[in-house]
């Protein structure tokens, strides 16, 4: 699937982005064809687990597969009736597992092939609008403007990384293919201006991601490994891990993602 994006450069760290004919990656498109992706509608989902300890909060949906309910701990769950989910006073949605009576383990396997759908859709988006931004993949402190982004390095920030949109969110998309780790320094802090929306920031990534302690990040994670959140951080967005996930007293807020085949949660 093609990313074409008209480019200005302006002075400074910051590049202007002015996307066009550009779709979402694994959802519906802003123009174009894209695939409808039931992963969506989860908060958090992996393939090994989701372990917390201390006082987490998830607002969202939450989903394992193709392991057991037995990987996901510290949440204290409370299986429904009809076994096809359980609950959890941690997290506000439905919580599923493949272990779980059908339809779950089915909707699952669809959610998980097409959670591994949009990274490889993410990944293989051709001709970025900045390779190796930063310095020797540190991002600490820049403006990242709508467009598809590329580092062949771990990459990471200490302090601040801004997303600015172009108050148009149908068009602004932000794509950051990271061929290594993401690491987000303790206390650290995304923020968002031009009415950039953390649905529209798909951060695509071959290692593993750890959220510092007290740090706040926003955005789409599919992550090709792990994710890991260190004490107090936080997300808004989504934690989509092909590994596991791991909380340590953290808050994650999903971000409204509207799919017409499987509806919206609210963040």
């Amino acid at each position: 699937m093609s990313l074409e994006l008209a480019v200005t450069h302006v002075m400074g760290t910051a590049s202007k982005y002015v996307p066009r004919n550009v779709s979402r990656v694994g959802g519906h498109a802003r123009e174009g064809n894209c695939i409808q992706r039931s992963f969506r509608k989860f908060a958090i989902l992996s393939k090994t687990g989701v372990s917390t300890v201390g006082t987490t909060s998830v607002t969202g949906v939450m989903g394992t597969s193709p392991i057991a309910a037995t990987a996901l701990t510290g949440f204290g769950l409370i299986a429904d009736s009809s076994n096809t989910f359980s609950t959890s006073s941690l997290v506000s949605g439905s919580i599923y597992a493949a272990d779980y009576a059908p339809p779950t383990p089915n909707m699952l396997t669809v959610a998980v092939l097409d959670m591994q759908g949009a990274y490889v859709d993410a990944a293989g988006r051709k001709d970025p609008d900045h390779t190796e931004l930063g310095s020797a993949g540190s991002i600490e402190g820049l403006t990242l403007e709508p467009g598809l982004y590329k580092w062949s390095t771990d990459v990471g920030f200490t302090s601040s990384l801004t997303f600015e949109g172009t108050n148009n969110t149908d068009t602004d998309i932000w794509i950051l293919q990271i061929d290594g780790d993401v690491k987000v320094g303790s206390g650290a802090e995304v923020i968002l201006a031009g009415e950039a929306l953390p649905e529209n920031i798909f951060w695509q990534i071959a290692g593993s991601t750890e959220i510092g302690t007290y740090s706040h990040v926003k955005g789409i994670f599919m992550c090709n490994t792990k994710i890991m959140f260190k004490t107090g951080s936080s997300m808004t967005g989504a934690a989509l891990a092909q590994t596991a996930v791991t909380m340590e007293a953290t808050t994650i807020v999903k971000a409204s993602v509207c799919d017409a085949t499987v509806g919206c949660i609210e963040g």
